[in-house]
């Protein structure tokens, strides 16, 4: 039986889309600790292409850090349509939509995001944590960057 029907698999997946929540949740409240507390010390998170690829828990806690304190005055974000697919009991893959509102410190205007997470999750001696996030983007107003990834697309049959 495959491991996302077992008992162990629905509850893996529980765990998996709580830990998508998590993130939203903590970098909403500018918690860096509670950010970073959900990856691997060597995750890799790809924000797009006007952003470095950040790489480890610690440089992402030094990146939510600077956000809150330089550019984001409020953030909310809000998941949906996750989907979990398991390549081994250990390691699984997700994709889920995103919407994501911002007020800016600078002048108090804000922006709209719409895209997609694209997650890789390992499952460690503290429980899964993310290895990898990837952002891209289907649209956004007024928003602080020009360059995102696309949301892919597939054309035709």
């Amino acid at each position: 039986m495959p491991h996302a029907r077992t008992l162990e698999g629905l509850c893996d997946r529980a765990e998996i889309t709580d830990l998508i929540h998590a993130y939203c949740f903590h970098f909403d409240r500018a918690d860096p600790d509670g950010v970073a507390a959900l990856f691997t010390e060597d995750a890799v998170i790809d924000y797009g292409p006007d952003v470095d690829i950040v790489t480890g828990a610690a440089a992402l806690h030094a990146m939510v850090t600077k956000g809150a304190t330089t550019l984001f005055a409020a953030t909310s974000h809000h998941v949906s349509n996750v989907t979990v697919t398991f390549e081994t009991p250990d390691r699984a893959t997700s994709n889920c939509y995103l919407y994501a509102w911002h007020r800016y410190r600078a002048d108090g205007r804000e922006s709209e995001l719409w895209g997609q997470y694209d997650h890789t999750f390992q499952r460690t001696g503290a429980g899964w944590r993310i290895a990898r996030l990837t952002l891209s983007a289907a649209g956004t107003r007024a928003f602080h960057r020009a360059n995102m990834h696309p949301v892919p697309r597939k054309l035709g049959p």
